[in-house]
C-alpha cells in the first residue's frame, strides 16, 4: 500500500491517478481521501491526481498528540509531495482542506502552481460565523436521524439526493466506519482554530475562491473576503450551490477549476 512517512513519524495513506501536471486535491475536516471518489477522475484525464487521508482519518496514522492544526497538515501534504519526488504542483482543497491549502500558499508557496480554494474561510476571527445551531451539530454530531437529515440538508440538496442513490450508499457505507471521537474533535479543533488572515496577502501564486451562492457550513460570504485578501484572486460563485458544491454541480464546478488550472499551468 503507497504510504509515505511524516517527519514526526505519521504513516500517510495516499493514491495517484491520470498523467500531466500533478494536482494534489485536499478534503475537508475528519475526510478521507474518498470524499474524492466521485469528482476525481474528472481530473485525471489532464493531470496526475494525488488524493490522500489526513492523519486521523482512513488509513492513515491517528495519533493523538500533537494537537493537529490546519498548519501542519500543509506540512504533512508537503511530505507527500516529497515522497513522490513532486517539486511542484496544482492544490485543490474543500472547506478545512482550502484552510490547510491557505497555508500551502503561505509556507510552501515555491512547491505551488495554481491554488483553488473550495467552500472554506479565512477563520473565525476575520471571517463570517456559521449559525450557531449549524456550529452546534459541528461541534457533537448526533446519530439522531432528524439531525442526520439536517446535516445532510447543509451539503446537498434534497432533489440531488434522491437522483443519487449510488452515492448516498457509499456515504451510509462510511458511516459505519467513523474515524475515533477523539480524532474528530482534533479535526474539528484544528479547524476552527485556522487564523490565515494576517498573511494571506503574502500569497503569490495564481488563487481561485469558490464557493456554492447557498453554503451554511462555511458561509458564501467568506468566499469575497478571501478573494479580496488575496492578490490577484478570482472570485467564482456557484448559484444554488451548498457547502458540497463540487459534487452537487460538479460539472460546473470542474470546469471553472479546470479552465483556471489550465491558464496557469506550472513553470517550466
Amino acid at each position: 500500500m503507497p504510504f509515505t512517512m511524516t517527519s514526526d513519524g505519521v504513516r500517510l495513506y495516499y493514491e495517484t491517478m491520470g498523467t500531466g501536471e500533478p494536482l494534489l486535491l485536499v478534503m475537508g475536516q475528519a475526510g478521507d481521501h474518498h470524499g474524492w471518489d466521485f469528482v476525481r477522475g474528472d481530473f485525471a484525464n489532464q493531470y496526475q491526481v494525488i488524493v490522500y487521508d489526513h492523519r486521523g482519518t482512513g488509513q492513515s496514522d491517528k495519533p493523538e498528540q500533537p494537537l493537529y492544526s490546519t498548519r501542519g497538515f500543509a506540512q504533512d501534504a508537503i511530505a507527500i509531495l516529497d515522497h513522490l519526488g513532486i517539486a511542484r504542483a496544482h492544490a485543490y482543497g474543500i472547506s478545512m482542506g482550502g484552510r490547510i491549502c491557505q497555508w500551502l500558499g503561505i509556507d510552501h508557496g515555491d512547491r505551488l502552481g495554481a491554488l483553488v480554494l473550495g467552500c472554506t474561510t479565512p477563520g473565525n476571527a476575520h471571517g463570517v460565523r456559521r449559525p450557531p445551531e449549524v456550529d452546534a451539530d459541528m461541534r457533537n454530531p448526533s446519530p439522531d436521524p432528524a439531525a442526520m437529515a439536517r446535516g445532510l440538508s447543509r451539503l446537498l440538496s434534497p432533489e440531488w439526493v434522491a437522483a443519487h442513490p449510488t452515492y448516498m450508499a457509499a456515504m451510509a457505507e462510511a458511516a459505519l466506519h467513523p474515524i475515533p471521537e477523539y480524532a474528530r474533535k482534533l479535526h474539528y479543533q484544528a479547524s476552527e482554530g485556522h487564523d490565515a488572515w494576517a498573511l494571506l496577502p503574502t500569497i503569490k501564486a495564481p488563487t481561485l475562491v469558490i464557493h456554492g451562492s447557498n453554503d451554511q457550513v462555511n458561509m458564501t460570504a467568506n468566499a469575497p473576503l478571501l478573494a479580496e485578501r488575496i492578490p490577484g484572486a478570482e472570485l467564482s460563485i456557484v448559484e444554488g450551490g451548498r457547502h458540497m458544491f463540487f459534487l452537487e454541480f460538479r460539472e460546473e464546478a470542474g470546469r471553472v477549476v479546470k479552465e483556471f488550472l489550465a491558464r496557469h499551468p506550472l513553470p517550466s
